[in-house]
């Protein structure tokens, strides 16, 4: 299972950077806001994160639905699936985009009242800031969109690079515009927010180089008998984020509304300051549950137990050790953090931002357990639970404590409420845990939550490991003797090894020597209501065993011996490549 820790590993940091596509906009814009334009300015901003999250919402279902979905099809090598659901994905994106941009540009005003901005008479500075980011955030809605639905899709292709490269072109251009518009164009918060829509608009620039260029797998067309039952699983497996973001946006408009009360725009104002540095610690717990949901969700449609109890154990460990990195460290330099945005030291606001960010960092180990155990579940099918973590985690206890304790202890109550409210979630989510299980033991198997009926008997799968000839001998004769304790020939027996060590032996023939790095392969033979399925996934680069064969069936009989004694045994082959790993599988 070395395969899965360094695929998870791979994976991690490019999904906490992806995390950061939609938040760093906003991160750089509160630093400018801060530096350059007063704290009324910051105040308009945290005004505005509600109608941001909303449509970041919508953003964030479309990509887990793709997630998901896309992992399955792909897994199943079902290509007018994954043709649908990138089709549909796209319109998705288009038809939200334009919703976005006619409620804002048809009543900015309602909106700005309904966000707490107060009514727009001239002397309301804070309001009219507050529109006039708001429209020039806006304009960037398609690609602010589209940024997050392109994600899964270079993710699950392994197009790390070309991610990070529109991440970084974002950001110089997010930073090189605000200073712009700041120092010359003075264009104020319309500027500010249209700066960050121009830099989104750049980062998907980056990004469709791959959907336009002829080696992406993935076809914009219409599968008419596949198109709106596609729709419905987008929508159904994306629904439990759009619980998790609405959830969020009511805590922020809540929030905001009881910091308005205790301590005016100034609370507001610190508040701005923590959801922004928040926004970026909550990116590195976002991109390991990233990670969990999409391997989660190819290993739930295999029935694969032994993959999904590694994905808990890996995911865990992460989870742990990354988020208790980040909590010391944002506690240690919570002053410099905040500084960043409000330079003034006697600022009682930043006083008030710097207890708050301390407090609030308390939260994180809990906040990303609670996100990283919610994704594996709605990757493996239980979405009510995903669902109610994230109420429970986002609103719910949040709020509660919120409004007990802000009664007694002010603006610190509510900065105390993060950590209530999280630890409060992950001891509930445990109790349930405890409840289906009937056993109150935090154990891999435990956390996994699976049927007792799910997937083959372990009596029924023969798994391996290898990376050398001797371990793949080692593995035919062991599999030869699996088949004939499970009622086949020796006839039969003999052949199923050998396929699968003529395949093995070809991946370590051509495909460990095209660099310096360790590989593994990973064999997997599932027997199951008298179905024989041989699954071999490697870590090498891309090689289709399948069209090759098809492109070379004509050839002399005594080229690629092996590949064509493979192909002649099995009833039916299918290969994919997803998140950089080969993956044949061959049914007998």
């Amino acid at each position: 299972m070395s395969m899965i820790k360094n695929v998870f590993k791979q994976m991690i940091w490019t999904q906490i950077l992806s995390a950061m596509t939609v938040t760093l906009c906003l991160l750089v814009d509160n630093i400018m806001i801060g530096r350059f334009l007063g704290e009324d300015s910051i105040a308009a901003y945290g005004l505005t994160s509600p109608v941001l999250l909303i449509f970041a919402a919508f953003g964030a279902m479309v990509s887990a639905g793709i997630q998901v979905v896309c992992s399955k099809t792909m897994g199943k090598g079902d290509e007018k699936g994954t043709d649908a659901c990138y089709t549909m994905s796209i319109l998705l994106c288009v038809g939200i985009s334009v919703v976005a941009l006619a409620l804002v540009f048809i009543m900015p005003e309602q909106i700005c009242s309904l966000l707490g901005a107060g009514n727009p008479t001239p002397d309301n500075t804070v309001f009219w800031l507050t529109k006039d980011y708001l429209i020039g955030f806006i304009i960037g809605a398609p690609a602010f969109i589209l940024a997050q639905i392109m994600v899964p899709y270079v993710q699950i292709v392994g197009e790390q690079k070309r991610l990070i490269m529109a991440v970084v072109a974002m950001t110089v251009a997010d930073i090189g515009l605000d200073l712009l518009n700041v120092l010359l164009v003075k264009a104020g918060m319309f500027g500010m927010g249209l700066a960050s829509s121009i830099s989104y608009f750049i980062a998907v620039g980056v990004g469709l180089t791959y959907f336009i260029s002829k080696k992406c797998i993935f076809r914009f067309r219409i599968v008419k008998d596949k198109m709106l039952k596609t729709t419905g699983r987008l929508l159904k497996e994306g629904f439990p984020t759009v619980v998790n973001q609405i959830s969020l946006v009511l805590l922020v408009y809540v929030l905001n509304r009881l910091l308005l009360d205790v301590a005016g725009n100034s609370g507001v104002a610190a508040y701005a300051v923590i959801s922004t540095v928040s926004n970026i610690c909550y990116c590195f717990g976002s991109g390991i549950a990233a990670v969990a949901l999409t391997l989660s969700s190819m290993f739930y449609v295999e029935q694969d137990k032994t993959s999904l109890f590694e994905v808990v154990r890996t995911m865990t460990k992460y989870g742990i050790v990354i988020n208790a990195v980040v909590t010391a460290v944002v506690f240690l330099i919570a002053p410099l953090l905040i500084g960043v945005f409000l330079s003034d030291p006697t600022s009682g606001v930043r006083d008030m931002a710097v207890f708050g960010l301390r407090l609030f960092s308390l939260s994180l180990a809990s906040c990303g357990m609670c996100t990283t155990l919610k994704n594996y579940y709605q990757g493996t099918g239980r979405t009510g639970f995903t669902q109610l973590i994230s109420i429970l985690q986002n609103f719910v206890f949040v709020v509660l404590f919120a409004f007990v304790l802000s009664r007694f202890f002010g603006t610190t109550g509510i900065w105390i409420a993060f950590f209530a409210g999280e630890t409060t979630t992950f001891i509930v989510t445990l109790c349930i845990i405890f409840y289906k299980r009937k056993e109150a033991r935090v154990t891999t198997e435990a956390l996994a939550l699976l049927d007792e009926d799910f997937g083959v008997p372990d009596e029924d799968v023969f798994e391996s490991e290898v990376s050398t000839r001797e371990e793949i001998s080692a593995a035919s004769i062991a599999l030869g003797e699996f088949c004939k304790a499970h009622g086949e020939d020796d006839k039969t027996s003999y052949y199923i090894s050998l396929c699968m060590e003529e395949i093995t032996a070809n991946i370590v023939k051509y495909g460990f020597v095209k660099d310096n790095k360790e590989h593994k392969i990973d064999i997997r033979y599932v027997i199951k209501k008298k179905k024989r399925t041989l699954r071999v996934r490697d870590d090498c680069q891309i090689f289709d065993p399948v069209s090759y064969f098809e492109r070379h069936e004509d050839d002399a009989p005594a080229e690629s011996i092996g590949i064509r004694v493979v192909m002649s045994l099995a009833k039916d082959a299918n290969y994919i490549n997803s998140l950089g790993l080969n993956n044949l599988t061959l049914v007998f």
